[in-house]
């Protein structure tokens, strides 16, 4: 493949929800430009992109992969993205790599969940789209009434650039709105037609309809518009190009990547209307840690960043990186600046898929790719060390579902944490996490199929297969009431004995532990007291009613006795561990759990339906606020217990529309009859 200069490049992120047929479309253009000699498809298990045993088994995307495709002398780098949810991580990594979006939408399905949220967020940061309506040729398609869901939900500044001819399995090609003509397509090459006399007029109105929006973006065209004077055709070509950049109009176009219909007009509309990197009102997703943004130019220093990476099993580590300044030869030295490290380059690629294509050099704007990268991960910086500069890293959405894990051979301990940590590097929005507490080795992310795709790449790719185990929910125990006990431990069995005597009242407090002497006429020696403290700190980790920790208690030494010779600190130690179990079962003890609080966005028509699930996990309602866009945020309060499947059961009530943030608030007394439950459970395990 050849190299492409900045203003020659395209890049586009590839959204829209699972199963719109994104991979299929990214195999029409591959065919379309002359890239490929047969037309892949997901079926058939044998596209470019979709390329690891875990996409072909489950016919869909679960990673990134880039699908650059050459058009009249253009380089169009398609960044295909994941539909699923669980995925939204790989598409904003694929977004911020991207200076447009191509959103493709299911014409048998209609504006879907996927769609919806890529929308919002698209719109919220600013970046032009192009909306392709795939599978026109499916069953009991009505394009009109498609067009109405579209406007509805997106608003006017959609606009159909291309229209159906015929729908359903009477389709046959696209009307190309801009250029007023008709193509019919046999085998995937356009065949110019005529227009019928009602097909001429639709899309006269169609293209008074463009040059009504495009006016609003150029007060040329605007004055123009108002004095009635028809625009020309490079009139037109130039507002649309304005409109789409501010984000005033949204093109749609129609096709069918299946068939391969209408894909030269969206390869068209690509490379004629989309910004090219270095266009000044461009989307540019890096930004530096500090200072002034870099200009997208090959005549500045170098710097890049790594923003996809894949664990190839024979290949090893491939780092995708864009450049963002400068450009990046054979013989660049490389500097991670986000590390602070010197890397050495394993070979220059543009990657296709999993194919990789060597090139001399990858200019600024433009996607590029090495092999044995040591230590840079994704969201790294590459650049000149004489030019150190850090783009900011990423911000992924908190996980929202956890596993508990382990290995099922024993012994596999280390290799499942080498192999988890080789799978963040591929998806930095899945966290490891070992629990202090209760040692257990858990994995979070954004929902059960991306956690599942986790556990079946290490199976795999690295041969380690786990068991999901339950939670140890980290409780807590304490005491509601004050207890003055004795702790006497005495030992003799010839030669010196041990002996430790303590009195000690244990107390509620509001948080924490206390430890406190008021010891009077030397009953106890001071230099005993640092003893009897750590016999309550160890103590305290396993309290008497389920062997959960004991907090939020003070202890006081108030009296005792000790013994001139036989008395030492161990013995004190051992008096102090006595007085607390005592004390703790005289004192009202109680188990707590963990609170957490939640904040769910739902759209309004579910607000019913998850008060009424929250309820029944025993949270409580604190609020809502009602957002800009018509959502609500609802602010409640479950314990922790109650929500490990919330992520999953929130996606079913909510058809995938709900998303939530949860976080630890504090410990909350567990109702007795739950309580008791626990209790026994944790008597069983320890029998």
């Amino acid at each position: 493949m050849k190299v492409y200069s900045t203003e020659m490049v395209r890049n586009l992120a590839l959204v829209g929800h699972s199963g719109s047929g994104k991979t299929n479309l990214t195999e029409a253009m591959l065919f379309q430009t002359g890239a490929t000699k047969k037309l892949g498809n997901v079926s058939d298990k044998n596209t470019l992109s979709d390329f690891s045993k875990e996409e072909m088994e489950r016919g869909s995307s679960i990673g990134t992969s880039i699908v650059p495709v050459e058009w009249r002398n253009y380089k169009v780098n398609v960044i295909d993205t994941p539909g699923y949810l669980d995925f939204i991580g790989e598409a904003y990594g694929a977004l911020r790599a991207s200076e447009a979006v191509l959103m493709v939408v299911d014409a048998t399905s209609g504006v879907e969940v996927g769609t919806e949220r890529m929308w919002k967020y698209t719109e919220k940061i600013g970046m032009p789209r192009i909306i392709f309506v795939n599978k026109i040729d499916g069953e009991n398609v009505n394009f009109r009434k498609l067009m109405e869901e579209l406007e509805s939900s997106f608003g006017k500044k959609v606009v159909p650039f291309s229209v159906p001819i015929g729908e359903g399995e009477n389709f046959v090609g696209v009307t190309d709105v801009i250029f007023q003509k008709g193509f019919k397509y046999v085998n995937g090459a356009p065949q110019e037609t005529e227009l019928t006399h009602d097909q001429v007029k639709a899309t006269e109105r169609i293209y008074e309809e463009i040059a009504e929006v495009v006016a609003g973006s150029d007060e040329v065209l605007m004055e123009k518009y108002f004095s009635g004077e028809k625009f020309t055709r490079e009139d037109l070509l130039r507002g649309v190009t304005s409109a789409l950049l501010s984000g005033d109009a949204v093109p749609l176009l129609v096709g069918s990547g299946e068939k391969g219909i209408g894909i030269d007009i969206l390869l068209n509309t690509i490379v004629n209307y989309m910004p090219a990197p270095d266009d000044e009102r461009a989307h540019l997703g890096f930004r530096l840690e500090e200072g002034e943004a870099k200009k997208v130019s090959v005549d500045e220093p170098f710097s890049s960043v790594i923003f996809k990476t894949i664990t190839d099993p024979f290949v090893g580590k491939i780092s995708i990186f864009k450049v963002i300044s400068g450009k990046i030869t054979k013989n660049t030295a490389l500097y991670n600046s986000t590390k602070d490290t010197s890397e050495k380059l394993g070979g220059l690629y543009v990657i296709r898929g999993k194919k990789q294509f060597e090139v001399e050099e990858v200019q600024a704007g433009d996607i590029g790719a090495t092999t044995k990268l040591q230590e840079s991960e994704t969201g790294d910086t590459l650049c000149d060390k004489a030019n150190k500069i850090v783009y900011k890293r990423i911000k992924y959405p908190a996980p929202v579902l956890f596993y508990a894990i382990e290995p099922k051979t024993k012994g596999d301990e280390e290799k499942l944490s080498v192999s988890l940590r080789r799978l963040r590097e591929e998806d930095p929005s899945f966290i490891i996490e070992r629990n202090q507490e209760t040692k257990q080795l858990t994995i979070g992310g954004l929902g059960q199929v991306q956690l599942d795709v986790i556990l079946e790449k290490l199976k795999n790719t690295f041969g380690v297969e786990v068991n999901i185990i339950p939670f140890i929910i980290p409780y807590r125990e304490t005491i509601r009431g004050t207890a003055s006990v004795q702790g006497k431990h005495k030992k003799q069995s010839g030669g010196a004995g041990q002996y430790g005597d303590v009195w000690m009242r244990f107390e509620p407090i509001e948080e924490g532990f206390e430890f406190d002497e008021e010891v009077f006429g030397g009953s106890v020696p001071k230099n005993y007291f640092p003893a009897v403290e750590k016999g309550i700190i160890e103590s305290k980790e396993k309290g008497v009613l389920a062997g959960y920790p004991v907090t939020n208690f003070r202890a006081v030494l108030y009296d005792g006795s000790y013994h001139d010779v036989d008395s030492n600190e161990i013995s004190f130690k051992l008096a102090a561990s006595i007085a607390f179990k005592k004390g703790m079962q005289e004192a009202k003890p109680v188990l707590l759990e963990p609170i957490m609080k939640v904040e769910v966005s739902i759209p309004d028509a579910y607000l019913g339906d998850v008060m009424g699930d929250m309820n029944k996990r025993r949270g409580r309602i604190l609020g809502m606020d009602q957002q800009g866009d018509g959502s609500q945020i609802l602010i409640a309060e479950a314990p922790q217990a109650e929500m490990f499947e919330y992520s999953i059961d929130l996606r079913a009530m909510t058809q995938g529309r709900g998303t939530f943030t949860m976080e630890f608030v504090r410990y909350e007394e567990v109702p007795s009859n739950i309580a008791e439950k626990i209790i026994a459970e944790a008597k069983e395990r320890e029998e």
